[in-house]
């Protein structure tokens, strides 16, 4: 495995580090203030989004970006520093146009969409002028088995009707998403993982309705707004069909591997953050005629969250690099490892960082309890822990001997 950067590499790191230094992370009071406070679009942000596209500084989450398609090519590792910066805001990805649920939906539709679809429905994701969700979850099924997902396609002539609801959709809640990518059940008496098809459904489709808006624990994500959905005798043509009929379970799995690597790069992003947070507030606090920083237990727990993040990021990287090397069916068993280790890292820190904080630590002014949920929500989202606990274990064939005949064990005397 080789981590190091090509001389092109380091350069698009550096500039865009110190386009991230100069021009975002000075802005997060001001997108706080109009997004958070007062629900309404940060007004600068059209303008830094064309600034980072003039600069080289877009779609950097794509490496099968064509060489027609707006933006700047880079491998999965190439990215993985990027990412991390961007996670360090929780609209950092949002600038450079490297925000989900977009980023994946564009990488679905570079791999399975006709030339129509693309001109349609991908090209304006790639501009920046369009925003998407994709609908899997469902109330009323175990939506950590995909193969449950109930919502129907039923095939009538030329179109397809859909009938059923989604809900914790990201992305969905948006007042500028165009289009959802559906999951739906089309072929009920097929092969367990050959029932579903993907179809894109356009938002202002008849019978489709965004019932509500949705928090996680109290947490919105407001880059992409959760929302509920109901698809009451939705009707879309043929044509919208994605990849080929059946093929819905396998577009949705491969369409997830890039997404929790990119999940996991912003999650180290925030520790990140977190652990300035809490060296500078025991810094700064003395209890009992004490610096906090003096402290034993504060120590040990600066201590471990650095362990933790430097032992998750080598993780990621590496899952990166397979994911290069192999494509997600090669590297599926990494991207699980990383999927349960780097979240349960994050909820690790952000716990050890609001003890350090104390009441201050639960509040607004600070990131610690959006990284919290944020951490806790991707212990669910993505394919719960227990999944991807359940798919690790089943690689571990164990050895051909026995321990009778281990080569590890002394007989006894």
């Amino acid at each position: 495995m080789d981590f190091s950067e090509s001389p092109r590499a380091r350069d698009i790191r550096e500039r865009f580090t110190a386009f991230f230094q100069s021009q975002v992370l000075p802005r997060h009071r001001e997108w706080h203030d109009a997004v958070v406070v007062r629900k309404q679009q940060a007004a600068f942000m059209p303008a830094l989004r064309a600034a980072a596209r003039e600069q080289g500084l877009w779609n950097l989450a794509l490496p099968a970006l064509a060489p027609d398609e707006p933006g700047t090519q880079l491998s999965n590792v190439e990215f993985a520093p990027l990412c991390e910066l961007m996670g360090s805001l929780p609209w950092g990805s949002e600038v450079f146009n490297c925000h989900a649920p977009d980023v994946p939906n564009m990488a679905l539709l570079q791999q399975v969409a006709n030339p129509e679809q693309k001109q349609r429905w991908l090209r304006p994701l790639l501009e920046g002028e369009a925003k998407s969700a994709f609908a899997l979850t469902e109330p009323d099924t175990a939506s950590s088995d995909a193969t449950n997902i109930d919502t129907r396609m039923e095939r009538r002539g030329d179109q397809y009707i859909i009938n059923g609801r989604k809900w914790f959709i990201t992305g969905a809640a948006h007042p500028d998403c165009k289009f959802v990518v559906v999951v739906g059940r089309s072929n009920p008496e097929g092969q367990r993982t050959a029932q579903h098809s993907m179809v894109i459904v356009p938002m202002d489709t008849p019978g489709l309705r965004v019932v509500r808006s949705q928090r996680f624990m109290g947490w919105e994500d407001h880059v992409a707004p959760i929302g509920e959905l109901e698809f009451v005798n939705v009707a879309v043509p043929v044509g919208n069909l994605l990849g080929e009929e059946g093929a819905g379970f396998s577009g949705a799995q491969t369409r997830l591997g890039p997404a929790r690597v990119h999940h996991c790069t912003r999650l180290i992003g925030m520790a990140e953050v977190l652990m300035q947070l809490m060296v500078a507030r025991a810094k700064e606090r003395s209890t009992f005629g004490r610096a906090v920083i003096d402290y034993d237990t504060v120590q040990r727990s600066i201590a471990q969250s650095r362990i933790d993040i430097e032992l998750a990021r080598i993780m990621v990287q590496r899952t990166a690099w397979l994911i290069d090397q192999q494509g997600h069916r090669g590297s599926w068993r990494d991207v699980s490892i990383s999927k349960v280790a780097v979240p349960n890292m994050l909820q690790q820190v952000a716990d050890r960082a609001m003890q350090i904080f104390g009441a201050m630590g639960g509040s607004d002014q600070l990131l610690i309890h959006h990284a919290y949920v944020y951490a806790r929500s991707l212990r669910i989202g993505d394919g719960p822990d227990e999944v991807h606990l359940r798919q690790i274990f089943r690689t571990e064939q164990g050895p051909s001997w026995t321990i009778a005949d281990s080569p590890y064990v002394v007989p006894a005397a």
